[in-house]
């Protein structure tokens, strides 16, 4: 196995290595962790693609869907899209840690926060990897248009398979001067939410 220029590169030879069972059953396990970089076997498969979707759905009348696509490993993450049935002004949005939406909106669980730091905005040195600010609603819908480079769709600390969440309130980004900001930014309730999955 090896990189070349940022894809992962999985040989033939390096994965019957590992047992006489057939390339196919290796390369269908190994290609989900190589996080759309992956090319398998002296054939190749090439899943280049870095493309993510999420459908936002909540008990309530918001909905909507994100687009989310990285060029590269290393490039920052355009994210994309609208939301409808928002009331007007600033509501948070954020990447949660889980892929869990059987309790609603609740069990996707705190920011996603791999490194451990308080809770932030966009352009903040120390925020959680799943800070992304706020979003603006007009005439009840928010059109989504942010760039962000510490999100990702590769690598360990990917968000593919997380939760996006939207907040009933604005988030304050950390500067409210209380425990609570520290961590949510006092972003309220969570109106809608949706698994990010692979996308074409």
């Amino acid at each position: 196995m090896r990189r070349e220029g940022g894809v992962t590169l999985l040989t033939a030879n390096w994965l019957r290595g590992y047992s006489a069972r057939p390339l196919a059953i290796y390369a269908a396990a190994l290609v989900p962790t190589c996080a759309f970089a992956c090319v398998v076997g002296s054939d190749t498969i090439d899943v280049m693609a870095r493309k993510a979707v999420c459908v936002l759905k909540g008990s309530g009348d918001v909905f909507g869907t994100v687009f989310f696509e990285q060029q590269d490993d290393s490039a920052p993450v355009k994210v994309t899209g609208e939301i409808q049935g928002l009331t007007p002004g600033l509501h948070g949005f954020h990447v949660h840690t889980f892929g869990d939406n059987t309790n609603g909106c609740m069990s996707a669980g705190p920011h996603f926060n791999p490194h451990n730091k308080t809770h932030g905005g966009p352009a903040d040195n120390i925020r959680h990897v799943g800070d992304l600010g706020n979003v603006t609603a007009e005439d009840n819908v928010a059109k989504i248009d942010i760039t962000d480079k510490l999100i990702s769709l590769t690598g360990p600390h990917s968000i593919i398979g997380r939760t996006m969440v939207i907040h009933e309130k604005a988030d304050d980004l950390g500067k409210g001067g209380d425990d609570e900001s520290l961590k949510t930014g006092n972003a309220g309730g969570r109106l809608a939410c949706g698994v990010i999955g692979i996308a074409q």
